[in-house]
């Protein structure tokens, strides 16, 4: 059994009944440092996040693979964290990682798609043509 006092950081263990040692008439205690989150988990599913929104909007699809992959170079940092016995947040990452790869490939198909209609001629002559209309339907 160790000391229930504050750590470094300040921080107090929790209390855990381990049963197996417990005695009739007597209970035994074990002190743990609390588990925390890791950081790159958090900041993984905040960009990948953020990336994902962002893959929806038009204007935006340009910053969406880009932050799609800080947000899976941060889940692959925060997975290799979570192996150690005080970090948690393994859940996080592997969701941060999916959102960054949706985003990944999301924002490539749309990149691929806008450039392969501005290669067709035809189709650029219709856009123009659109915004013409458009441009003279203002006041």
């Amino acid at each position: 059994m160790t000391s229930p006092e504050p750590d470094a950081a300040g921080d107090r263990p929790h209390r855990v009944i381990d049963p197996v040692r417990t005695r009739p008439g007597k209970v035994a205690t074990e002190y743990r440092k609390k588990a925390r989150t890791s950081t790159a988990a958090a900041f993984a599913l905040a960009i990948s996040s953020a990336a994902a929104v962002l893959t929806l909007f038009a204007v935006f699809f340009p910053i969406a693979p880009i932050l799609g992959v800080i947000g899976l170079l941060l889940g692959i940092v925060g997975i290799r964290a979570a192996k150690r016995p005080d970090i948690t947040g393994r859940g996080v990452c592997v969701s941060a990682i999916v959102l960054s790869l949706f985003s990944i490939v999301m924002g490539v198909l749309f990149a691929a798609g806008v450039v392969t209609v501005l290669n067709d001629q035809n189709a650029v002559n219709r856009i123009e043509r659109q915004v013409e209309n458009l441009h003279d339907r203002l006041p």
